[in-house]
This record gives C-alpha cells, sequence and structure tokens, in this order.
C-alpha cells in the first residue's frame, strides 16, 4: 500500500558539530523522497481512518464510514444472512421454455409499428 500511495520531497537539513582543539560547525542541505505512509504507520493506523482509493483520484485520507447507520442496512447480509446473493441459484431459475410450453408468438414488423 505504501507504494500505491507514493512519495514526497522533503528538505533535510543537517548540522555537524566538531570539537577538538578547533571546533568548527558545518549545516548540510539536501532534497530527498520519503514515503507518504511507512509500512509500520499504515499498521498503527487509527482504527476509525481509511485510505481510499478511487479510480482517476490520487488516494485520500478519510474517517470510515458506519454502515450500521445507513438508512437501508437492514437490506445488507451483514444485517441478515437471508440477504445474501447466491449466483448460483440465480443462474439456475433463468427462463427456460420446455416443449411441453404454450406460448402465443406473435411477429411484428416495422410496418406494423408505424401504425401504432
Amino acid at each position: 500500500m505504501s507504494a500505491v500511495l507514493g512519495k514526497e520531497t522533503i528538505d533535510l537539513y543537517n548540522t555537524s558539530d566538531t570539537r577538538g582543539t578547533s571546533r568548527s560547525y558545518g549545516m548540510n542541505y539536501q532534497k530527498t523522497g520519503k514515503e507518504l505512509m511507512s509500512q509500520d504507520e499504515l499498521a498503527v493506523m487509527d482504527g476509525a481512518k481509511c485510505i481510499l482509493q478511487v479510480r482517476g483520484v490520487r488516494p485520500f485520507f478519510s474517517d470510515k464510514y458506519d454502515i450500521t447507520k445507513h438508512p437501508r442496512y437492514k437490506e445488507l447480509s451483514d444485517y441478515d444472512k437471508a440477504n445474501e446473493f447466491h449466483i448460483e441459484e440465480y443462474l439456475k431459475h433463468r427462463l427456460k421454455v420446455k416443449e411441453t410450453d404454450t406460448f402465443d408468438l406473435y411477429s411484428v414488423t416495422e410496418e406494423d409499428i408505424s401504425t401504432l
């Protein structure tokens, strides 16, 4: 995840103080890249926060949404396991026509439609 978040440029200032027979001071300035969030920062992230990644938008830090407060929460399988969607059962119940089924067949042409 830290690779997905990317890096930022930071400025580093280092100072040095050398003590001896003659004292000397030095300052070093450099630009470097730092991960926006390292693995250890992600591991200890606040449980009420999340990082959202939406297509076309850079990842962003956000508060988590409590789904139990949503008005339609009772329709979720988290609320009631009876609300789970089973693709296998759905595919079994597709419309199937048997040879013994009777139905009316209508033939409609463009001319019929234009007269409506």
